[in-house]
């Protein structure tokens, strides 16, 4: 009786805890739990009625991930919030879930990132060809998965991988910030997507309380990067969320002194970091058979950009970003050549105060 209590009875019997657990909308009793149905996303399964607590967003500078188009959810545990006292990285209470669903010709995977007691934890669940289950990828994840274009086809990253893009630098929810949900949307975003409807934003969260110690001046007026232009606007957002969540000057590429995230707590004149540490700084990487280009960013000349020769390529030894996508994101080569052409050369703002702006 013992063996099969521990053999059977015992696993089935936690399994149907889990699935009762998170049909009710709280926190899976298991890590990771073994299917998407059992994480507490949905409130019902069959009819994908997503529960409503988990709280739809869309981040107004989106990841390229080849064209997918995404659903995104935040959970904050009841009688919880977020502190956020530093706006360039906010500390979530444990309990915190996001889910986000990529989906091609049809859904794909649906990704969870959790904050529990011994830290950030990252699962994938892939969805199968009709659609009626999505089940936990492996840990090594999926090379090939559905197809995105003749002969390219989606890859679900590795768990190793999640934790390189989302452990680089001090922010773990890459798209949950006071930038990325400032209700002061950039209209010329690439591949921008309207918030879906009940979407919160930074205004939302502060007025359900679940957002707290917020500064004043990230508030009023919300948070957008000032620029020169609405094309180089665009373009910083777009390092911003591509980029900048490994290059931010700190953690393992600290060396490099290459920072492309747009920072709100910084002093007012202070040059945001993509400016401060890109134009006219020599690069050290080398791009093949390019000599000539050895700029991280030429003012006025594209051409002779490292930045825009890395993201102008998916050759696995010169690519950026480095994982995540297999398709060169050309409506961002063509928007940072632009910005390149007309806008570095120009004057900076008098005051570039990031989020205390007069």
């Amino acid at each position: 009786m013992d063996s099969r209590w521990r053999k059977g009875i015992l696993p089935a019997f936690a399994a149907a805890a889990a699935l009762s657990v998170a049909l009710r909308g709280q926190a899976p009793a298991v890590w990771p739990p073994p299917t998407l149905r059992d994480t507490g996303l949905y409130s019902d399964w069959a009819s994908r009625t997503v529960a409503p607590d988990n709280l739809p967003f869309s981040p107004q500078y989106p990841l390229w991930s080849d064209g997918a188009g995404k659903s995104r959810w935040l959970h904050i545990p009841k009688g919880t919030f977020i502190d956020g006292s530093d706006p360039d990285a906010w500390a979530f209470p444990v309990g915190t879930r996001v889910w986000k669903e990529f989906r091609f010709a049809r859904r794909a995977e649906t990704r969870l990132i959790e904050r529990t007691r011994a830290g950030w934890q990252y699962a994938t669940y892939a969805w199968n060809d009709d659609e009626s289950e999505a089940t936990l990828v492996p840990e090594g994840g999926v090379r090939y998965s559905v197809p995105i274009r003749d002969g390219v086809r989606h890859g679900i990253p590795t768990r190793t991988d999640c934790r390189a893009c989302h452990e680089a630098g001090p922010v773990r929810l890459l798209g949950v910030s006071a930038l990325q949900l400032s209700p002061d949307r950039d209209p010329n975003a690439p591949h921008a997507e309207p918030p879906p409807p009940g979407a919160i934003d930074l205004t939302t969260l502060v007025s359900r309380g679940l957002l707290r110690a917020t500064p004043a001046h990230v508030l009023a007026p919300p948070p957008r990067i000032a620029a020169v232009s609405p094309v180089e606007r665009a373009a910083l957002g777009y390092l911003h969320s591509n980029c900048g969540s490994c290059h931010v000057g700190t953690g393992e590429l600290r060396s490099l002194g290459f920072a492309l995230n747009y920072t709100l707590n910084r002093p007012p004149g202070e040059p945001a970091p993509a400016l401060a540490t890109s134009i006219g700084l020599s690069s050290l990487f080398r791009v093949p058979d390019s000599d000539d280009v050895r700029e991280r960013i030429r003012k006025g000349d594209p051409d002779r950009s490292v930045v825009v020769a890395r993201m102008a390529t998916r050759n696995p030894l010169v690519q950026m970003p480095p994982l995540g996508t297999r398709i060169v994101d050309e409506e961002a080569v063509r928007l940072l050549r632009r910005w390149i052409a007309e806008d570095t050369g120009r004057l900076r703002p008098a005051h570039d105060t990031g989020g205390k702006r007069r």
